[in-house]
């Protein structure tokens, strides 16, 4: 028996993804959270994303294998999942909380809209403009290719794991749309292009696929939200660093 399915979900809208809109909205510099973010837990709206979530989890047999739960160990996914998994009637598979699974860092930058890195960081501006999403490390933070390093480790993993041959992965929008890109050895000009035309939205479900160890990954569907209302829907994207500015 080998792990064969990947289910990736991102959280649901959290409490300072409502405070970043809001002060993108306002053209402020900061924006205003009262945790750190290891800490943030989700919004209103993120708890009811997560029990639509649960039950979209549950119409599509998560638990039909058997499963295997790995977790970031921020509050806003340990929190989307466990909503989810109760929601759902799913009976929670052994778990591994993974601080490889946490979002990415952005050091300096962290609490800053982009209004706010412009007026205070501008140096580090023109860095990120000239190097990119993919290469520009805030000091203090993680460049793209420093998350997709640890989830190289993560996913090395993936082979080592007995008795599932489903893992479901409750994180980040990065760690999902940088787990995919692992997967599909995507190189940078590829995955930048792919990043343009793909937002991965909150309490989203993507799904990839293997027939066996060693085999290649498949996509078969990305930032799935057909179980959300229209006015559910949420992305909260962080598209203000996704690239080189000209």
């Amino acid at each position: 028996m080998a792990v064969t399915e990947i289910w990736l979900v991102r959280h649901g809208e959290s409490t300072a993804n409502v405070a970043a809109a809001r002060a993108e909205a306002a053209g402020a510099d900061v924006i205003e959270v009262d945790h750190r973010d290891a800490d943030v837990p989700l919004s209103p709206l993120g708890r009811e994303q997560s029990r639509a979530l649960g039950q979209e989890l549950a119409d599509r047999g998560v638990d039909d294998v058997p499963v295997a739960l790995w977790v970031s160990p921020y509050r806003r996914a340990q929190q989307t999942i466990g909503i989810a998994l109760d929601a759902g009637g799913v009976t929670e598979p052994p778990k591994r909380v993974d601080e490889r699974l946490r979002d990415r860092e952005l050091g300096v930058l962290d609490l800053l809209t982009r209004a706010g890195v412009q007026n205070r960081y501008p140096d580090e501006e023109r860095r990120r403009q000239w190097l990119g999403k993919y290469y520009h490390r805030p000091a203090g933070g993680e460049s793209w290719a420093d998350v997709m390093l640890r989830l190289r480790t993560v996913l090395t993993d993936v082979d080592r794991l007995e008795g599932a041959e489903r893992l479901l992965v409750a994180a980040h929008d990065a760690v999902v749309m940088l787990a995919v890109a692992v997967c599909l050895d995507l190189d940078e000009p590829a995955l930048m292009a792919f990043a343009e035309d793909h937002t991965v939205a909150n309490a989203s479900l993507t799904r990839l696929h293997r027939d066996g160890p060693g085999s290649p990954w498949t996509l078969e569907e990305f930032s799935a939200v057909g179980h959300l209302d229209d006015d559910e829907v949420t992305e909260h994207s962080g598209r203000k660093d996704d690239a080189r500015v000209e």
